[in-house]
């Protein structure tokens, strides 16, 4: 059995969705946990001040192309993670699910998109320490 998977969705697939799946997988084991984003209706690109702001923080979303949420794309996720899509939320059978009302940080100004940033942040990273994901540091071996 693999990692188990988490899709991050939203609308547009190129700003909270974006953000949250980079920081979930900067902060989950990859053989127990990845992050995968998708959206209803996605847009062209990431928006750009999504990319400064997580560039501050080491995280380089500028290879990130927004990508529509797809029953094949959803097949064999265990949880949805939803964010402010409302009527547009997918359902993904079988998945558990979760909504996080977050502002859309499109045409904001930075430091509104950085406070955005940071509450998608403490969220996933409570998630990763709740579900046991976190990434292991290397063991010490005591002769």
């Amino acid at each position: 059995m693999g990692p188990i998977r988490v899709l991050f969705a939203c609308v547009h697939n190129a700003g909270r969705s974006q953000m949250a799946a980079a920081i979930f997988n900067s902060l989950a084991d990859p053989a127990r946990a990845a992050a995968l984003s998708a959206g209803t209706r996605p847009g062209a690109r990431v928006h750009p001040e999504v990319l400064e702001v997580m560039r501050e923080v080491g995280l380089d979303l500028s290879g990130a192309t927004p990508r529509l949420l797809t029953a094949d794309l959803a097949r064999g996720v265990a949880l949805l993670v939803t964010m402010g899509c409302g009527e547009d939320c997918p359902y993904v059978p079988g998945a558990e699910r979760d909504d996080w009302l977050l502002p859309d940080p499109k045409g904001r100004p930075l430091d509104e998109v950085r406070t955005i940033r940071d509450q998608v942040g403490a969220r996933v990273s409570a998630l990763v320490r709740s579900r046991g994901w976190e990434r292991r540091r290397n063991p010490v071996h005591l002769n």
